[in-house]
């Protein structure tokens, strides 16, 4: 009872307690089998040799480093609550921070209780004299050493580990979050019979208590087996018994641990469930007779270990746990590792194809349900490959909408016509959505324009400009997707600064956006002098018209604390110093419509492709989220970026979706931000997902009612490209259902290389169409399939996601979703977007436009040969006139670097193995098809301009060419003249007498001009500063 009692004494402080190893004689532990009591007094830390003392000054610093760093903290803390109460997410930002601090105070307390417990036992039981060996000599002088510092040690070394376990325990916020509050699937698993939820919502939290329980219990053996050590407790082999308490008080750690162990190895059964194999993800027959057997052997191995270091407490002798442990290894290796391997390879090899097909089966129902990919409707489809004149009179709906501007072309021209000042700025990429403009709805290509910083003259740049005086963008953008100047240039139906166009009336600042800046301190008192630049007039003040924020957005800075806060967040004085930071102003920050949807549902994963839409009058970023999981029962893995990326993504670095592996996912949330006033809304997109529904009940009242969504956002809802991109990738392979098919591999198919971008996948393409058995045309978004490991690239799937979500409030189109694959037969005719690249660049055919004398490869290789840059728009796919058409817009531009900007001055269209181009489309569908498609395309009104027009010669005018070139190189010098004096009136006013010159100077040119659209691209080159704002 001695032992005992020793061993859950209270805790040793000073230097009071039992006697020194090393410092009796002989002896050994005796007759008391070395139990612990407490003895003489230990050895003092020497008196009179203290440290150097510490300056006044060091000490000063260090208090005040420390001070700052809480401080800097308390005002983040403080900061994000104002910001989380400022858009209604108040209850988001204490559930997590609540969740966090209990798992963290939970981890802290386990892991530094432990080990603080295991230290203080083993040195308030160490034995009070311990044999004078060499060995304890040594550990003698260690003891020595350490004693000045032993309490504090006591403090510090289970201090740091239980901070480490606790930030470790605090990341688990989700999976704690999702234990609580997840529920069923209502599907069961076809090896345990349990519910989809288990392994999803329980599995992943059971694991990580485990494995938690593991790493704390190993921390505090290893405490328990130094100290025992160093104090004597423990002795090695033939030098020393160790004391009883030394076994009590490891085997009851090892003990615990073991099974720890036990506990592991059980739940591993059920993580077979998403293991890795070399065939699927799931339990294959290897598993299911070889793998699941033997961890459960392992688990009962593990429980025989435990009771042999519960034995070592009554033998006295390291001996029976060490061969405990020896034989679960031993167990491990041979039943874990070698036994499964066997059956592997002598009992499912040589019959792999029939023992796996029950296990496919399962994984390929698995798979198709979790990524929603198991209601898809499937055609066969013949798809003709000869053309004849009237083919496309069915498709007369169809061939109207057909997208000729590329989103991911035009941004510079956008930027040439709409850009207005070079502190205004378009994404590279820009977006696809549909308007209903006069009666009709019709595709676009939009942007909305933000402003730019970094387009501000360096010399104008100061904390007053970039966070009072530069704070929002103005203008949404829009341009038909189906039309094109005669110049090739785009047609828009929205655009300049008015706040009522096509796109219909609205707020057209842009505070909150993709481009925004760090943060803007805005709004001042009624009746002072506004200072935010609005946008460019030359009736306003100084050539500009000024505003005042007056939206609900932001957080207040009106008291003093704020602006401490906030100056600490930011490092900047000027929240203090500065008159413009009034009581009455608000600071704008975490502006970008991810960061802002991220910060209020940080449980969802967001879609890389953030849109705007003029929505209810008001500018709205409409963002996509996904519930994703890496733990549904025999679902297919998948690496999430290398799903998502495309050439588009790896051309510009645009975020995808996400990183890490996953096996489950659903488009459950669509999130929209408000431009204005950055207001943040969760709309339940997919009610019946599992996921949503336990994060609904963590978070209430986080999600607004899908029944909330008015008319006008429902109509620019539209289906995710990242979505489509995981499905497209699972369906090349789990197209296929049938599992001894699926082991083959042979109907295999891939996604084709985009044939602009070689070596990156083709992107997912938004386009109007019907499909066989559609009435009409609808949104949709398309991808296409090639055989896999084949030779030759011929077209193998069609695949058309309905991304219409119709236009009824609260209520979806019940179409929205289908997914809709057209499958054409082994033997078929119609080449892939690879081949067809290359019957484009090779052809030899004559464009349909008689002003044109080249050919195809000949117009395509002058281009490239006179400087001109050319290139290929999106190649799309349709599949009209009973086979499959492709379509793809070309670019040219001159390689003269500063305002030159795409033009589209070709369209090819290719049907089987007919190629024809034209200057629009409706040439080259009526030259593909016999002279008459027997439909006309959006460019039917479409001529050249006969400005430009290379086919009809000018002689042009001299004496107004020259004076024309004398009023650009004289505008282009007042033009800079006042960009250097930060005069933008008057920089404005040159822009528009350069912009007045260059039309003067094209139209006397002679056609015989090398370039007759030069000039332009010349003195867009002058006027870049204002055209090529980053």
């Amino acid at each position: 009872m001695r032992d005992l009692a020793a061993l859950f004494g209270p805790f040793a402080a000073g230097g009071s307690g039992g006697g020194r190893g090393g410092s009796g004689s002989g002896g050994g532990s005796g007759g008391s089998g070395g139990g612990g009591g407490r003895g003489p007094q230990g050895p003092r830390a020497p008196q009179g040799q203290g440290g150097r003392k510490r300056s006044p000054l060091t000490i000063t610093l260090f208090v005040l480093a420390v001070l700052v760093t809480v401080l800097t903290w308390l005002a983040g803390l403080w900061t994000d609550w104002l910001w989380f109460d400022s858009v209604g997410f108040r209850r988001v930002f204490t559930t997590v921070l609540t969740t966090r601090a209990l798992l963290f105070v939970v981890g802290f307390v386990v892991v530094a209780g432990l080990v603080a417990s295991s230290m203080a036992i083993a040195y308030r039981t160490r034995p009070i004299y311990v044999p004078t060996t060499p060995a304890q000599q040594v550990l003698e002088q260690y003891r020595q050493a350490i004693e000045p510092v032993r309490r504090l040690s006591m403090y510090v070394v289970p201090g740091i580990l239980g901070l480490l376990a606790g930030s470790a325990a605090s990341g688990q916020w989700q999976t704690f979050l999702m234990w609580r509050h997840g529920g069923d699937f209502g599907t069961k698993d076809p090896q345990f019979n349990l519910d989809a939820g288990f392994y999803v919502f329980d599995l992943p939290f059971f694991r990580f208590v485990l494995g938690f329980a593991t790493i704390a219990l190993a921390l505090a053996l290893a405490a328990a087996l130094v100290t025992h050590y160093v104090y004597g407790g423990i002795q090695l082999p033939g030098r020393g018994p160790s004391t009883r308490t030394a076994f009590i008080h490891v085997g009851i750690l090892g003990a615990l641990l073991a099974l720890v162990r036990a506990g592991v190895y059980w739940l591993d059964r059920y993580g077979l469930t998403t293991s890795e194999g070399r065939l699927i993800t799931g339990i294959t027959y290897t598993d299911a007779n070889a793998v699941l057997p033997t961890k459960a052997i392992l688990a009962v191995a593990a429980v025989m270990c435990a009771g042999m270091f519960l034995a070592a407490i009554w033998t006295r002798s390291w001996r029976i746990p060490i061969i405990g442990v020896a034989l679960l290894v031993i167990t491990s290796i041979v039943a874990g590792g070698i036994y499964p391997a066997l059956v592997q390879s002598l009992r499912v090899r040589p019959s792999e194809r029939a023992l796996e097909a029950p296990f496919i089966q399962r994984n390929i129902e698995a798979t198709r349900y979790a990524y929603g990919i198991d209601e898809i409707e499937r055609t066969s489809y013949p798809a003709v490959t000869e053309a004849e004149a009237g083919q496309l009179r069915q498709d007369a709906a169809t061939i109207p909408g057909i997208r000729l501007v590329d989103p991911n072309i035009v941004s510079p021209t956008f930027r040439q016509f709409e850009s207005l000042r070079p502190y205004y700025a378009f994404p590279e990429i820009l977006d696809v959505d549909r308007y209903n403009i006069e009666d009709e709805v019709a595709d676009a290509v939009v942007a909305v324009r933000e402003i730019n910083l970094a387009g501000v003259p360096a010399s104008q740049r100061n904390w007053v400009n970039d966070h009072t005086v530069y704070t929002h963008g103005y203008g949404f953008i829009g341009a038909y997707g189906n039309r094109r100047t005669g110049e090739g240039d785009p047609v828009f139906f929205s655009g300049g600064l008015r706040d009522d166009t096509g796109a219909g009336k609205f707020e057209p600042r842009i505070y909150f956006g993709e481009l925004s800046p760090l943060y803007s301190v805005v709004g001042d008192s009624e009746g002072t002098q506004p200072r935010e630049f609005d946008y460019p007039d030359d009736e306003g003040v100084g050539g500009n018209v000024l505003n005042t924020y007056d939206g609900e957005g932001g957080v207040a800075l009106g008291g003093f604390l704020r602006k401490v806060a906030y100056a600490l967040k930011y490092r900047e004085l000027n929240f203090l110093l500065s008159e413009f930071v009034t009581s009455e102003s608000k600071i704008l920050d975490h502006r970008t419509p991810v960061e802002r949807v991220e910060r209020v549902a940080p449980w969802l994963t967001l879609d890389g492709n953030v849109y705007p839409a003029v929505v209810d009058g008001r500018i709205k970023w409409i963002v996509d989220g996904y519930t994703m999981s890496s733990r549904y029962p025999y679902s297919q893995l998948v690496d999430l970026q290398n799903a998502t990326s495309d050439s588009v993504t790896e051309r510009t670095n645009l975020i995808s979706v996400g990183q890490g592996r996953i096996n489950y996912v659903r488009n459950s949330v669509k999130a929209t931000v408000d431009a204005y006033d950055g207001s943040v809304s969760l709309y339940a997109w997919d009610t019946e997902d599992p996921l949503l529904q336990a994060w609904d009940k963590a978070f209430p009242g986080a999600l607004t009612p899908l029944s909330e969504m008015s008319g006008d956002l429902m109509s620019h809802v539209r289906y995710p490209q990242d979505l489509l991109k995981i499905q497209r990738l699972l369906l090349s392979q789990y197209h296929v259902t049938d599992a001894e098919s699926f082991y083959t591999g042979q109907d295999f198919w891939a996604i084709p290389n985009d044939p602009t971008q070689p070596g990156q996948d083709q992107p997912t393409y938004y386009q109007s169409l019907a499909m066989p058995g559609q009435d009409s045309p609808s949104f949709s978004l398309t991808t296409t399939f090639i055989p896999t490991g084949s030779g030759r690239e011929i077209l193998r799937g069609f695949l058309a996601a309905d991304a219409d979500a119709g236009t009824t409030a609260g209520q979806k189109a019940e179409s929205y979703g289908t997914l809709r694959l057209l499958e054409l037969p082994r033997a078929s005719a119609v080449d892939g977007p690879g081949q067809v690249q290359n019957q484009i660049e090779v052809s030899t055919e004559r464009s349909q436009d008689p002003s044109e004398q080249l050919n195809l490869s000949q117009f395509i290789a002058q281009n490239r040969q006179s400087g001109r840059q050319l290139t290929f728009g999106n190649l799309l796919t349709l599949p009209v006139g009973g086979g499959l058409l492709y379509v793809q817009p070309m670019y040219v531009q001159s390689a003269r670097e500063g305002g030159s900007f795409p033009q589209n001055k070709a369209t090819i269209a290719v049907f089987g193995k007919e190629v024809a181009w034209g200057t629009t489309l409706n040439q080259a569908l009526d030259g593909l098809f016999g002279g008459d498609a027997g439909a006309s395309a959006g460019d039917e009104d479409v001529t050249p301009d006969p400005e430009t027009d290379p086919g009809e010669p000018r002689e042009g005018d001299p004496v107004a060419l020259a004076q024309a070139l004398a009023d650009m190189e004289k505008a282009y010098a007042d033009g800079e003249a006042a960009l250097r004096a930060g005069d933008f009136a008057a920089y404005g006013e040159a822009q528009a007498r350069l912009r007045d010159a260059i039309n003067r100077a094209v139209q006397a040119s002679p056609s015989e001009l090398p370039e007759p659209v030069e000039p332009t691209d010349a003195a867009g080159e002058d006027a870049g500063t204002e055209t090529d704002a980053p």
